[in-house]
């Protein structure tokens, strides 16, 4: 019986290596000769442009076929625009969205822009889970520091990513802005150190080690890591988005893409699919009475 047993277990294990081996064969006859394109919610220049490149110079490797990657921006809305193209566009893993994952949140709050359901998605992760400062004034983070502090802050929108709202601060049209301390320490760097730029409120659980005496919870802790979101649209199949995850996640330990965040000052803190499978569930799984005070803050009144 042993060595029946054991001849069973080894037919199941061949039988296993076999399946992985068409499935990679598919995916690498899918891949071969195609592009990839990844949709930027947010204007060239700035962090998330800068993160999607990098990602797109690395990703091929790691998928079989080695397709070619390129990067789009589709500016407007916060990256709703973005979202909103992802979920409807064709769910055939040669579209990666790269949005503001805590847009879910806004769909649960009832934006009527939201045009998409953030349960359906197909996450793949992010690189790095990000901590929110503010200079004074993007969105979410400030509504929810005015209610909680009573701080004097005017909000202003529309700006098609950071890179234009850094231009605005510098020419003096407004006073800062709120967005991820990742981005800020690398593409307004020369702000911070002439001093034209400081940090003075940071939005997360743990203090950021190069940012003193700034630390404030604000409750914005799960949309702040699942914030630089990639994902594809609903319905892709599962073997392509095993795929693409499984890339995803090569990419983040690729010794040449490592090499290439340090060498620009990027982090990287990344989170799985399945990670942010877990955070968005949970996001919709608020009671009502904490949707309802969320509401109050982040839903403008009309």
């Amino acid at each position: 019986m042993a060595k029946i047993a054991g001849l069973f277990l080894m037919l199941l294990l061949v039988g296993a290596a076999n399946t992985n081996t068409q499935a990679a064969s598919a995916e690498q006859s899918f891949y071969k000769g195609k592009t990839i394109r990844i949709i930027v919610g947010f204007a060239a220049g700035g962090g998330f442009d800068a993160y999607a490149r990098a990602i797109a110079r690395n990703l091929s490797r790691h998928i079989p076929g080695n397709p070619a990657v390129i990067v789009d921006n589709m500016t407007g809305a916060g990256s709703r625009i973005a979202a909103n193209y992802l979920y409807k566009a064709p769910p055939d893993g040669l579209i990666i969205g790269n949005f503001i994952g805590s847009l879910v949140l806004q769909q649960i709050m009832g934006d009527k822009s939201v045009e998409f359901d953030g349960r359906k998605f197909e996450w793949l992760g992010v690189p790095v889970q990000d901590e929110t400062v503010c200079g004074a004034n993007d969105s979410d983070a400030p509504r929810i520091l005015k209610a909680a502090l009573g701080l004097p802050i005017q909000l202003i929108e529309g700006f098609k990513g950071t890179s234009n709202i850094r231009i605005a601060a510098e020419a003096g049209e407004v006073d800062g802005g709120c967005w991820t301390w990742a981005s800020i320490r690398t593409t307004w760097s020369k702000g911070l150190e002439s001093g034209l730029v400081k940090p003075i409120i940071q939005i997360n659980p743990k203090k950021a080690a190069d940012i003193p005496n700034v630390l404030i919870e604000s409750g914005t802790h799960a949309p702040s890591a699942i914030l630089r979101a990639y994902a594809v649209a609903p319905g892709t199949p599962k073997e392509r988005i095993n795929t693409l995850r499984t890339a995803f996640n090569a990419t983040m330990k690729d010794p040449e893409f490592v090499a290439e965040m340090d060498k620009s000052k990027l982090e990287i803190n990344p989170l799985s699919g399945s990670e942010m499978e877990s955070i968005v569930k949970k996001l919709f799984g608020m009671d009502a009475a904490n949707v309802a005070k969320i509401r109050e803050v982040l839903v403008p009144k009309n």
